[in-house]
């Protein structure tokens, strides 16, 4: 019986070394790409004889207990692997593993090196951050999501210390909105110079590796408007987002012509195909005759600017013009309440916001906006605990931002690890993180004009993104 126990683990070893062998002839050729220029991703492209599982292993020179791994691509024989997480300006080891059911097989090991920054995009961001002790813990190890609006169109993902961990550049076209989806994505509205600030022709969703997901342009399909503003994905996986709508009314009682044009908002759901699933327009609720400032606000009359979905799955839209925030029965597009100025709710004193942005449920349940501020010349953040059935709102957090960084346009607030808030102040280029009271802990200032400045949470990007 000894003498067998010794036998099989020899045996065993030697299929291994025969198969091993098979599965390592097969590779053919490897060939290293970098497309659109990116110094943070490379393609491999692996050929083989034969259909294998292919990943790779790769690490900086010089550090091989620190190896990264690429996911399993399957049972193919042209392989595109896509090695993320990258430095740039570093050089770098790797090995291709070949294998399927019977045989695994490591390549001899390759060495490349990855290109610096752009000129253009170096030196982007600067963070102040005098006590690192007061910042949270989540914060410190998480990322931010950043975007160019301007041609040519940029997004970027930042760690706290203001370094680029990861970015996609398109030509032609900026980022007018991005969100980090529920599946891992970055969804987006893009538009030329045609399209001025929030608005756009295209909708496109990327992956972290950079593969385009879905791509959509204005005049395909069911997608015939203009949208802006806002973009997210249901939970059936469709587009939801903000769109124009348009109604030719007579206004020659009020100064305009009899065939005159009241531009406002809708709410568009396409499925991944282009095709139109539910729609909805802010003139099935409100006739613009009945607004005292429709002449000045024609072309752009109520200015939705933020569109979410509340824990029960209906939406939250929010309007500039007129200072409110509504719910809607995202079925029947019928208005459940109207909080703000004039609203269902009685506001506590203090309370109301001017031209809001960024309206959400945040992770306790409770309404969140970033107030401009506009009337007051003072921008703050404003959590509100809305009970809906007796149709009463409590002020839970007010927290005011320095007159010096007071933000008349654009602008966000996210809740960060329950304790404090990052804040956008897009005019300014700066964004903050503050604890409830205003007390500033962390700073960035920017090369770009930002419109939000979204959180992503360490565990959303790993392995595509690690510190």
């Amino acid at each position: 019986m000894l003498f067998i126990k010794r036998l099989i683990p020899v045996f065993l070893l030697f299929l291994l070394s025969a198969c091993s062998n098979q599965c390592e002839q097969q590779i053919t050729e490897i060939k290293l790409s970098a497309p659109d220029r990116n110094s943070l991703r490379v393609h491999a492209d692996v050929e083989l004889k034969t259909p294998l599982n292919v990943s790779i292993e790769y690490w900086i020179k010089g550090k091989e207990k620190k190896i990264s791994r690429t996911p399993v691509s399957i049972n193919k024989k042209h392989h595109r692997i896509v090695m993320t997480n990258l430095n740039p300006k570093q050089e770098y080891q790797y090995r291709v593993i070949t294998q399927n059911s019977k045989c695994k097989a490591i390549s001899k090991t390759y060495d490349f090196k990855t290109p610096d920054f752009p000129m253009w995009i170096q030196d982007f961001f600067k963070v102040y951050a005098p006590d690192p002790k007061v910042i949270p813990t989540s914060f410190k190890e998480g990322y931010m999501l950043i975007y160019r609006r301007e041609i040519p169109g940029i997004i970027f993902i930042i760690d706290a210390k203001g370094a680029i961990k990861w970015y996609h550049q398109v030509d032609g076209t900026g980022f007018k909105t991005t969100h980090f989806t529920q599946n891992n994505t970055m969804l987006s509205i893009l538009g030329n110079d045609e399209y001025p600030t929030s608005y756009g022709n295209e909708i496109l969703e990327v992956s972290l590796n950079g593969d385009t997901l879905l791509h959509l342009k204005k005049g395909e399909k069911d997608f015939k408007q203009t949208i802006h503003h806002e973009i997210i994905l249901n939970k059936q996986n469709q587009v939801v987002t903000l769109c124009v709508e348009q109604k030719i009314m007579d206004l020659s009682k009020y100064g305009g012509s009899k065939q005159d044009t009241v531009k406002s908002d809708g709410i568009l759901v396409l499925d991944r195909n282009g095709k139109k699933v539910w729609s909805w327009k802010v003139f099935d609720e409100l006739d613009p005759l009945k607004d005292k400032n429709l002449m000045r606000d024609k072309k752009d009359w109520m200015h939705a600017n933020s569109l979410n979905f509340d824990k029960d799955g209906n939406y939250i839209i929010s309007f500039y013009n007129n200072g409110q925030i509504w719910k809607l029965d995202s079925k029947t597009g019928k208005v459940i309440w109207k909080f703000g100025k004039d609203g269902d709710f009685k506001m506590p004193e203090g309370s109301t916001f001017d031209q809001g942005h960024s309206v959400h449920m945040n992770n306790q349940g409770n309404l969140m906006l970033f107030d401009n501020g506009t009337s007051k010349k003072l921008s703050r953040t404003l959590i509100f605990k809305l009970n809906e059935t007796q149709k009463t709102a409590q002020l839970i957090t007010e927290t005011k931002l320095p007159q010096e960084i007071y933000n008349d346009r654009m602008g966000s607030s996210y809740l960060i690890a329950d304790t404090t808030i990052l804040q956008c102040t897009s005019k300014r280029h700066t964004v903050v993180l503050t604890n409830f009271k205003g007390t500033f802990l962390w700073m960035l200032k920017s090369s770009i004009m930002p419109y939000r400045v979204e959180f992503i949470p360490k565990e959303k990007l790993a392995p595509y993104i690690e510190n």
